[in-house]
Order: C-alpha cells, then sequence, then structure tokens
C-alpha cells in the first residue's frame, strides 16, 4: 500500500487502540453481528487497559458500519470483508475497509498503531489507467482501490473511417484515405494516453477495444509507457461494455504489477547485499533503526511474521525519534521513551520520511529476520 495514506497517523503520539475485524456478514442478522463485533472489540481494549475514550471511539465506527477513506471503500454487501481501525485520543484515525477478512483477527493497545498486518491485507493498490479505443478516439478512466473515475477522452478526425469493397481507383484513394485517418487517430490516441498516465498517477495501462486499433495505439506509444501496457479483448468503447471478463483482466493486470514490483524490488536488495552491492542494503534491527533516524531508508522490507518484525524498540514522540534502547533515545531528546514493536516503529519512520514500504511474503526471499531496507545513500561510503 502506499505509506501516503498512514500520514494521518504521525501527529497523534498515542497510545493507540488497533482493531482487525471480520465483518463478513451474509446472512439477515447483519447488524446484530455488526454489533456484537463491536462489542467484542471494545472488551477486548478493556482488558487491555484501553482509554473509555479510545474503546467509545472503536465502538461507534464499528457499530456504524465502514467508512471509505483513501485507503480502501466500503466492501460489497454479502462478500467476504473486513476492518481495520485505528483510533487515539477518543478519536478514529484511521477506518479502513479490507478486500477480506484479516489474515489474524486482532485488537491491541500499544504505543504505536498495529499497521503491519494492514500493508499485508491490503497490499500494493496498482493504479490502472484504462483506455478504451476505437477508430474515432478514446475515453480514459483509472481503476484502483477506489473504485473508477473517469479521467477524459480523446476524438480525432471522423471521416474518412470506413472501406469499401470497390476495386475502382477513386474507392482505392478512399481506403488509403480511410488508412492514413485511422493512422492519424490511432497517433492522437497514444499522445493523449501518455498525457493521461503521467497525469493521473497511475503505473500501468490497460487497452480495450478491437485488437487492431489496441494494435495501432500500442506501436504508437513511447517505449516506457508501452512496456507497462497490456491489452484486453473483453470490451469496447461503447457504453455498457463493460464485462465480468473485463473486469478480471485490469485485476489482473494491477495484480501481476505488484508481483513485478516486489520482485524487482527483492532482486536490487540481494544484489545490493553482495560485496559489490555499495552497501545500499541492509537487515537487522540495530542497523535499520541507525538508518531509519538518519532518514536514509528509501524502500523497507517487511515480511510480517519475520522473527524480527515484533523486537521491542523504543520510541519518541516524532517519526525519526527510535532506538534500540531507551537511554539512547533519551540522549536523542525524548523525555519519555515508549517501548514499541520494531516493524511498527520502522513503518512509522518509513511514512515521516516518504519512504516506500513492500510486503514479502516468501520468507525465502525475505531479508534475514524478516525486517531490511534498500538505502537512499550507501551505509559505509568509500
Amino acid at each position: 500500500m502506499r505509506l501516503s495514506d498512514l500520514r494521518p497517523v504521525l501527529p497523534h503520539s498515542g497510545p493507540w487502540a488497533s482493531v482487525y475485524v471480520d465483518t463478513s456478514h451474509t446472512t439477515e442478522d447483519a447488524a446484530k453481528h455488526q454489533e456484537l463485533t463491536a462489542r467484542a472489540a471494545t472488551q477486548q481494549l478493556a482488558e487491555l487497559g484501553a482509554s473509555p475514550a479510545a474503546r467509545d471511539a472503536v465502538y461507534k465506527a464499528l457499530f456504524n458500519g465502514p467508512d471509505a477513506g483513501p485507503i480502501g471503500r466500503p466492501p460489497t454487501s454479502g462478500k467476504r470483508a473486513g476492518r481495520a481501525v485505528f483510533a487515539t485520543d477518543g478519536e478514529v484515525v484511521l477506518d479502513v475497509p479490507l478486500p477480506g477478512p484479516p489474515a489474524t483477527p486482532m485488537t491491541t493497545w500499544s504505543a504505536l498503531p498495529r499497521v503491519t498486518p494492514l500493508l499485508r491485507s491490503i497490499g500494493d493498490p496498482t493504479p490502472c489507467l484504462v483506455a478504451y479505443v476505437d477508430r474515432t478516439g478514446a475515453d480514459f478512466e483509472v481503476r484502483d482501490d477506489a473504485g473508477r473515475r473517469e479521467t477524459g477522452q480523446v476524438s480525432g478526425a471522423d471521416w474518412p473511417i470506413h472501406k469499401t469493397a470497390s476495386a475502382d481507383w477513386s474507392e482505392r484513394h478512399f481506403q488509403t484515405a480511410v488508412e492514413n485517418t485511422w493512422e492519424q487517430n490511432a497517433a492522437e490516441i497514444a499522445n493523449a494516453a501518455h498525457e493521461m498516465w503521467q497525469r493521473c498517477g497511475a503505473e500501468v495501462m490497460l487497452l480495450v477495444g478491437d485488437a487492431r486499433e489496441r494494435k495501432a495505439v500500442r506501436d504508437r506509444l513511447p517505449g516506457p509507457l508501452r512496456a507497462v501496457t497490456a491489452e484486453s479483448e473483453h470490451g469496447a468503447r461503447s457504453t455498457g461494455s463493460g464485462s465480468a471478463r473485463l473486469e478480471r483482466d485490469i485485476a489482473q493486470v494491477r495484480a501481476a504489477h505488484e508481483t513485478e514490483h516486489v520482485r524487482e524490488v527483492l532482486d536490487r536488495y540481494h544484489a545490493a547485499t553482495h560485496d559489490d552491492g555499495g552497501g545500499n542494503a541492509i537487515s537487522g534491527v540495530p542497523a535499520l533503526v541507525e538508518a531509519a533516524r538518519e532518514h536514509q531508508i528509501d524502500t523497507l522490507l517487511v515480511t510480517p511474521d519475520g522473527q524480527d518484525t515484533g523486537r521491542e524498540v523504543w520510541i519518541g514522540p516524532e517519526g525519526d525519534q527510535l532506538a534500540v534502547r531507551s537511554t539512547e533515545l533519551q540522549y536523542l531528546g525524548a523525555a519519555r521513551p515508549a517501548p514499541a514493536r520494531a516493524d511498527d516503529a520502522l513503518v512509522r519512520a518509513a511514512v515521516a520520511s516518504g519512504a516506500e514500504a513492500v510486503v514479502v511474503s516468501d520468507p525465502t526471499a525475505a531479508p534475514v529476520g524478516g525486517l531490511g531496507a534498500l538505502l537512499r545513500w550507501p551505509a559505509n561510503p568509500h
């Protein structure tokens, strides 16, 4: 997921109530189940010593149902789903609908919000630019976890666009004009798609329409955009042409890009851990803590079940205030250090410094201990 979506947590010092619940209520008594879920969560928070204000905020959020924020959208009724709610100071700061039930439902009361399970649940919501093309132009929309939003259209020449079957010279001349019109329109669509892709923040593009028109546009795209462009035969520019197969194609394009991005990060990480890597990759909590304090982390790698993720570190009120020992943090200016999990402290530091984070699900490819980082500059410059 985009760590910028977690920026609302930075101004708050905690402690935090973090609640991950299954909200897959498919029966007619869904409202009753919702109330029971809210009561159970607040009871667990009470047993953990959470403040009454935090408990009340969580109860109201879970009882009243999901409220879509920048990270997700309310799930369709009747489908498997979950919620992640984070509250402090009597306020729900983040309320995130999950695409499915949490892998491990949990309720915690701690110095920092338990956001690492959220990274695993949400993944990387790759925005996809969808271009519905035909011979006269294209309609564009962006698809991401927030749904669908139209972003514009482009119209080319509308005459001549239809060929005839005649072999007459004048008709052959007309057919040449038709070919020229198609090529001109394809070039205009490609230029518009490139501008739209740069402006809308999408990371991949899907061309929808007839095979000939898709190919004509794709051949005219700039190289970087063409490299992240896929095609779908399930749909057209005409109104109401969407289908379940097209939705599947969009989901597959987004998921494939996410998988490829994680693989590319891992390749860079493992290459940098070799002797010739220049010190641009690190692992181990002490090294990561030091790099986080210096805003040196470019990409944080997290394996949620790694042995180092739950290791205790110490934090102060600012995102870059963290240390392995409380005395060290006091020396750095934090008057009242608080214990926190290493993974949550490092994620908070990454949010504060504008770094990226990826979740590594494969333990065989993960950094030692489950935590690692690619750096903005070498750890040991020569």
